[in-house]
């Protein structure tokens, strides 16, 4: 039965929050989209990173410090705080499109894997079958959501670890193979930056889209009990995990397999083990890749709906978008997710080659904006906080402005590179087209507001 708004229900533990923010980070970026930024810039690739690994640390810092100054709102209202309605609006509706994609993008990469066992079917089926799954899965009650994506991600960082593990001991040959490359790998086929330094920044994209998800932890906070002490201390296990289940692994990537040997038809962790002949490992493997970008998805559809959720609470989207069930889930927005998800997993009908490349860059660019926006909203409300923050960025104002310049210069960077030229003219068609909306929108209200 159908309720009024504002009735989420406080059950995501502080398990459920990390794992779940694990669960939208790592996911086809690493798993699938490894394969693109490996072939961009060879191991170096670790370089990039690190780097953008740095700057999601600062903007998670940054969020956690808000978060402990305006407790049981979210990183909309943070930036609406910073910067008014119109702002908020805009980030709030690219923030669904950006969660909106990454569901599409993860549930067709589920589909591709299961193609590993059954080749003959189609795409676009298993991508379907895939995202009935998740929708499912979201209209339980947020407690037991909050348990079965702890549980999906926690297969998925275990795997890591375990391939971390395996992966170091066939290098160096503790465990015999046919080949024991040693570190051999890192320094042939043009060495550690076979195309050179400038290749880290043409793998950003990618990267940014691998680690976009972190900051899903910021939506969480109106449904987690003592938000404001829970989050700080989430970032601060978190950020150390994040660069070590993807730096690692793509280290070991690259000490198994020559960087240009592989290929994009499956993941490289399949492609790594499959080339290791250990029996069935990659099948194992690829079993936990079907869940661990399932995962992904189920945080991504999570994301999207609380973030409509939160607009049609503050006016910002239609009040039926703001009904609950009796669990305390978005009934409405779960169905619009729903509907979204349905359609886009048929995308697998066209283009198949090309999709992966050109999906990946929409998230990866808004992912940029997002971080932005959050970062210099903690720039702007650092001097007018009603009360002092219980935990704060290190080295204000030259860290967190530092991080937000870097961010717009990779911005830009990628507005202006050929090779990703119709993902961001999407990206920016849609920008520009919720700026119009939101100028229309809110000039009506000023306008009722003068009256």
């Amino acid at each position: 039965m159908a309720q009024t708004e504002g009735t989420l229900q406080k059950k995501l533990k502080p398990r459920h929050i990390s794992l779940m923010a694990m669960g939208g980070v790592i996911g086809t970026g690493i798993f699938k989209g490894s394969a693109e930024t490996i072939g961009l810039a060879g191991p170096g690739v670790i370089v990039t990173y690190i780097f953008a690994g740095l700057l999601l640390l600062v903007v998670m810092a940054a969020m956690a410090e808000m978060a402990t100054v305006y407790k049981n709102r979210n990183m909309k209202d943070f930036v609406q705080e910073a910067f008014g309605s119109r702002v908020s609006f805009v980030m709030g509706w690219m923030y669904c499109f950006l969660w909106l994609s990454v569901c599409v993008i993860e549930v067709i990469a589920a589909g591709s894997f299961l193609q590993y066992w059954f080749p003959d079917v189609p795409l676009w089926l298993m991508s379907l079958a895939c995202a009935a799954f998740i929708i499912s899965v979201n209209f339980l009650s947020v407690g037991v959501f909050g348990e079965f994506e702890f549980w999906l991600a926690g297969i998925k960082i275990a795997m890591i670890i375990a391939f971390i593990f395996l992966g170091t001991a066939l290098i160096f040959g503790i465990i015999p193979s046919d080949n024991t490359p040693y570190l051999q790998n890192y320094t042939q086929s043009g060495g550690f930056f076979p195309n050179g330094w400038g290749s880290i920044f043409s793998a950003l994209l990618v990267v940014m889209f691998s680690y976009g998800g972190s900051e899903l932890i910021g939506l969480t906070l109106t449904e987690t009990e003592n938000a404001d002490r829970v989050l700080p201390k989430v970032v601060g296990n978190f950020m150390l995990r994040i660069i070590l289940f993807f730096t690692l692994p793509i280290l070991i990537i690259c000490g198994l397999i020559p960087w240009n040997e592989l290929g994009p038809e499956s993941s490289p962790f399949v492609q790594v083990l499959a080339s290791t002949g250990l029996p069935g490992a990659a099948h194992i493997m690829n079993f936990i890749l079907v869940t661990a970008v399932l995962s992904a998805a189920n945080s991504g559809i999570y994301g999207a709906s609380r973030m409509m959720y939160s607009m049609a609470v503050g006016g910002e989207a239609p009040k039926a978008l703001a009904k609950t069930n009796a669990n305390g889930s978005p009934i409405n927005t779960l169905l619009v997710c729903s509907v979204i998800l349905l359609a886009g997993s048929m995308l697998g009908l066209f283009a198949q080659d090309q999709l992966f490349s050109v999906l990946l860059a929409v998230p990866g660019f808004v992912v940029i904006l997002v971080w932005i926006c959050i970062s210099s909203s903690q720039l702007k409300l650092r001097k007018q906080y009603p009360v002092q923050p219980s935990f704060k960025v290190w080295g204000f104002p030259y860290i967190t402005g530092a991080t937000t310049l870097c961010l717009a210069v990779i911005a830009v960077m990628f507005i202006f590179d050929a090779g990703n030229r119709f993902s961001i003219s999407v990206c920016l068609s849609v920008l520009a087209f919720l700026i119009i909306w939101s100028l229309v929108r809110f000039r009506k209200a000023d306008g009722k507001q003068a009256k």
